[in-house]
């Protein structure tokens, strides 16, 4: 079972955290990734960390995102900064019984077992 949070409204060039909270066995070494939908267009890979914890990014957002994991706490972490016009979506996190994540620029959403319900990002002047 998979959680976000943190999804807020912000102006441009703004900030936000999300969360997502793992509970059940998707397992410390397997890959994650979040991604994002906004209306009326497909489900878009953001970034994924692999089972080994290396990041990987969609050029749109690199320099911009971070994601990290919290085993320890359970958690999926994407820190947003420098927020745009063409961030806003419906923001999922997604986990893998694999290993090695898919490139997120593929938005492979086949390879995810497992999904939140979404958080809302909103980027407002």
């Amino acid at each position: 079972h998979l959680a976000e949070s943190g999804g807020g409204s912000v102006k441009p060039g703004g900030s936000l955290r999300l969360s997502c909270a793992v509970s059940g066995s998707t397992g410390d070494d397997h890959c994650m990734a979040w991604f994002r939908q906004r209306p009326g267009k497909e489900r878009e890979g953001v970034a994924s960390i692999n089972g080994n914890k290396t990041p990987t990014y969609i050029d749109s957002v690199k320099g911009r995102f971070s994601i990290s994991k919290d085993d320890a706490a359970n958690t999926l972490y994407l820190q947003m900064s420098f927020l745009r016009p063409e961030d806003p979506a419906l923001y999922y996190c997604a986990a893998s019984n694999r290993y090695w994540c898919p490139q997120p620029r593929d938005s492979d959403t086949s390879e995810y077992s497992y999904w939140g319900q979404g958080t809302q990002v909103a980027v407002s002047a």
